[in-house]
């Protein structure tokens, strides 16, 4: 059997390399599209972190505006009930503040100069935004990639009066980790309810790098003018402590063996005006990300899918083409008593013969145009995604810095790499996809006799 399936094979050279060419196209697609699904999800790991089992409270805006400024009002004590139950893990909560630095300076543009009043230069010429957290390894910003620790150790919830500032600030200031600077509160900040008047000496514990991607029209929404703070100092600003401070936002991460959504329904039934907050699953917080992964996922599962199909349909009709052109073969073959299964199972040795060298070379060819086409799905997404975003800031009253960068964030990049899983996956599914074109273009000879097929032939 495995003899005569060679001779045919080699005999008949220009019709099985036809058929090794279809399965060589059609395996590397199939091939570079689970390797791309597979470059995705180890992309959307990379970024999301382990926020994927974790969800925010933010505060509902439609009843609910928040700070005089626009921020978020969370209450200290409504976080403190959801972090006791048995659901949480862990959890950050962020205060967001304004004060001023003293007698040092602020980075400018030109843009922002040219946007500012004589007032505003006046009452914010040293004016810095704080990001109080309890762990900045977990706040918003590091997670987005927006902004990047180069230097030094991110604050826990055991530091006091530490900061992590951005290295251009630093270098402007000639201020090193280690180096103490000063904090005053801003009288003419809209948030600073109380008037207070504080001044929170602090010292550097990192440095972070990180650029807008867009430009912003005020120097506080520039990275390089966010500091990130312990939650002491930036309450303390606002003459306030970390228990009667208002928050922003807190995230809680859950344990490993409980369920997200089961856990956000769970405690809606705690003790909480929940008219005036939201429980969002965190990853909701980059919808720009996960539309870009959706996009590819889609991209990715057509081009197998379709691959498949078009594998299935092109080799179909080859081998009707090849069963006709065989009808007196077979005859002779029933006439010599070959059974019908031992004539099958050589057409399914002669399409093993033809595949195993596709098989193969599909494995380097994807190897070779994978990073090429993911890159190019990569961009179309992306490049589709940035425009629509483009749209929707144009007609809305959004600011920039990295809050906003965040939320616009899309994958950048994409390691498209060849797994021997994905390999074995498309082995399967174009065997199966084979074996049944095989059955389907072969049944009709072999369900009739040799004197049929003979017949046939004239």
């Amino acid at each position: 059997m495995i003899r005569n399936a060679f001779a045919y094979v080699t005999r008949k050279s220009l019709k099985s390399l036809i058929i090794l060419l279809v399965i060589l196209a059609m395996s590397t697609l199939s091939l570079i599209s689970l390797s791309i699904k597979d470059a995705t999800n180890r992309a959307s790991e990379e970024t999301f972190g382990n926020i994927t089992n974790s969800f925010s409270m933010e505060i509902n805006r439609q009843v609910n505006p928040g700070t005089p400024r626009g921020g978020g009002n969370v209450k200290g004590q409504d976080i403190k009930k959801i972090s006791e139950t048995k659901y949480i893990d862990s959890f950050v909560k962020r205060i967001n503040s304004v004060a001023d630095l003293v007698d040092l300076s602020i980075i400018e543009t030109e843009e922002t100069l040219a946007n500012q009043s004589e007032e505003r230069a006046k009452n914010f010429k040293s004016t810095v935004m704080l990001t109080g957290v309890n762990d900045s390894s977990k706040e918003t910003k590091f997670v987005s990639g927006a902004y990047k620790l180069v230097e030094g150790d991110h604050l826990n919830d055991k530091d006091l009066h530490k900061v992590l500032i951005h290295k251009d600030l630093a270098k402007k200031n000639n201020l090193k980790i280690g180096d103490k600077l000063k904090l005053k509160s801003n009288l003419f900040d809209a948030d600073n309810e109380k008037g207070a008047n504080e001044t929170v000496e602090v010292e550097i514990k990192g440095l972070f790098d990180g650029h807008n991607e867009d430009g912003v029209s005020a120097a506080q929404e520039l990275y390089e003018n966010t500091l990130i703070t312990d939650l002491d100092t930036a309450a303390k600003v606002y003459g306030n402590t970390e228990d009667t401070a208002v928050y922003q936002d807190a995230t809680f991460f859950v344990k490993g063996n409980k369920k997200l959504d089961k856990v956000i329904d769970d405690l809606g039934k705690l003790d909480i005006d929940w008219n005036q907050y939201y429980l969002i699953k965190s990853s909701s917080n980059y919808p720009a990300l996960q539309a870009s992964i959706s996009g590819i996922y889609s991209i990715a599962n057509k081009l197998f899918a379709g691959s498949m199909i078009f594998a299935g349909l092109v080799v179909s009709l080859l081998l009707f083409l090849w069963m006709n052109a065989r009808k007196k073969e077979i005859a002779i073959l029933l006439s010599i008593g070959f059974s019908k299964t031992r004539i099958f199972g050589q057409f399914i040795v002669e399409l093993v013969l033809v595949s195993i060298p596709a098989f193969i070379g599909s494995y380097f060819l994807a190897a070779y145009t994978g990073k090429i086409l993911g890159n190019s799905i990569l961009n179309k997404v992306t490049g589709d995604i940035a425009k629509q975003i483009e749209r929707q800031a144009a007609s809305s009253q959004l600011g920039g810095g990295a809050e906003v960068d965040g939320f616009n964030k899309t994958l950048t990049s994409l390691n498209v790499q060849i797994q021997p899983k994905s390999m074995v996956y498309v082995v399967v599914f174009m065997c199966i996809v084979l074996i049944i074109s095989l059955a389907i273009a072969s049944w009709g000879k072999l369900k009739k006799n040799p004197k049929e097929l003979l017949e046939d032939t004239k």
